[in-house]
């Protein structure tokens, strides 16, 4: 069984040359040039990927997001006792850090569009299932990288682990001034670094990769600790939030289990449930038939059997509530509001309407009576018409009033007779009310 089991899982069978595999990740670990270019237009696809929430942009994103580089390289510098590419891995992870979050950082502030989209928001709560996630994914990707490259496990590690979203994240915090949206975003993307790292770590050591004679036992030994203390405070806080998870999981099947079974009473209907956590009070509406009181004790009584002994049972029905009328009522009044809202919309467009045909109207017009004047008034170069209000000073009233600027040719002017012969012959032509001429 020991033969067959070595035959199957023996990853040494497959492995490449050692030198390849350090040589391989080095590179993929330095950023500068091209690699730190590429890093850059990937934070701005994947910061237009959650600023329109769209799944397809953050995935294309990661696939061509380097990230992964510098975290391997750390793992792999611990795992075969690398000082030097540590220092330089570290060095990399840094800069490419401070990259990314300076760019999505700018890209924010930028950007028009600030609402909190789901992709945001499942950024910044990690959990022990991201540890594992980042975990395994590490895992996968060392062994495909010790292993020659077989298959596209590299770029579904690089999605499964989402290194750059969270990075994206952390700078739409630092750009609205969200900070708890940064902490938890820069902490998902830690937890990713943390575990990848130490998933190449243990593959290293677990495929005998050769470990170089850099620095003391004790130096060695230090490192190793410091590495696994990272990792112990890394998982406390991610173990607390999936502990509250798991328990209002748990909780919420519990009050749905309770609401089927003892409050599926004949000829009623429930029409809503509320949980008040601080006020330990499960609230139910129900419409149809009454429920006696003897029942709704019963089923006060049962709550314990589904972990309920806490909150009390408040059943709203019938008169009690007019919880059925008080539905309605609600649904009348957005109607009503929604009507009236419609109604001035449509006034608004009305007027809108009318403004905007009374201006190609008068626009219209002048194009037609450019042949008229050519005839009548040979002297005139050019005709504006505008509509406009006429305020008087002595009084407080305003009139419409079209207003006619005639430009005359150099050394032709008109006579005052003329001009108001213009004045009359323009209002009759624009049918207007009230008439100004302008000569220039």
């Amino acid at each position: 069984m020991k033969e067959l089991l070595k035959r199957y899982f023996d990853l040494r069978t497959d492995k490449v040359s050692e030198d390849v595999t350090i040589a391989n990740i080095k590179a993929d670990a330095s950023f500068r040039g091209a690699n730190l270019w590429v890093l850059v237009f990937a934070i701005f696809v994947a910061s237009l990927g959650l600023n329109v929430n769209s799944t397809a942009v953050i995935i294309g994103a990661m696939l061509i997001s380097p990230l992964m580089g510098p975290i391997v390289g750390m793992g792999l510098a611990v795992g075969i006792n690398d000082l030097s590419l540590l220092k330089s891995s570290a060095k990399n992870f840094a800069v490419a850090t401070l990259a990314s979050v300076l760019t999505a950082t700018i890209f924010f502030l930028l950007s028009p569009y600030k609402e909190v989209q789901s992709e945001l928001l499942a950024r910044t709560s990690p959990t022990l299932y991201d540890v594992m996630i980042a975990f395994f994914g590490g895992a996968a990707g060392i062994v495909t990288i010790a292993t020659g490259g077989k298959g596209n496990v590299i770029p579904g590690v690089a999605i499964a682990t989402a290194l750059m979203p969270p990075l994206c994240t952390a700078g739409y915090g630092i750009a609205t001034g969200q900070w708890l949206f940064f902490l938890g975003a820069f902490y998902l993307f830690f937890i990713n670094t943390v575990f990848i790292s130490l998933a190449t770590y243990l593959g290293v050591r677990l495929m005998g990769f050769e470990q170089k004679q850099e620095g003391t036992i004790e130096h060695t030994r230090r490192t190793q600790q410091i590495l696994m203390a990272t990792i112990l405070l890394t998982m406390v806080p991610a173990g607390i939030v999936t502990f509250k998870l798991v328990q209002k999981s748990i909780f919420n099947q519990n009050v749905a289990r309770f609401v089927d079974k003892e409050l599926a009473w004949e000829g009623t209907q429930i029409i809503s449930q509320h949980i008040d956590r601080d006020e330990k009070l499960l609230s139910v509406a129900v419409i149809g038939r009454s429920v006696e009181d003897d029942k709704i004790a019963e089923a006060k009584r049962r709550m314990d059997d589904y972990h309920l002994a806490d909150y009390r049972l408040s059943v709203i029905q019938g008169t009690q509530s007019d919880s059925l009328l008080h539905l309605v009522g609600q649904l009348q009044t957005s109607k009503a509001d929604y009507t009236e809202t419609a109604l001035q919309q449509n006034r608004q467009i009305h007027e809108l309407e009318v403004a905007l045909n009374r201006y190609e109207t008068l626009s219209s017009l002048s194009e037609e009576l450019r042949p008229e004047l050519q005839v009548l008034y040979p002297r005139i170069q050019s005709l504006a018409l505008a509509r406009t209000m006429e305020v008087r000073t002595d009084t407080s009233l305003s009139t419409p009033v079209i207003l006619a600027v005639v430009k005359l040719q150099p050394r032709h002017p008109l006579s005052a007779e003329q001009t108001q012969q213009l004045g009359a012959w323009l209002k009759a032509r624009t049918t207007a009310d009230s008439l100004r001429v302008v000569v220039e």
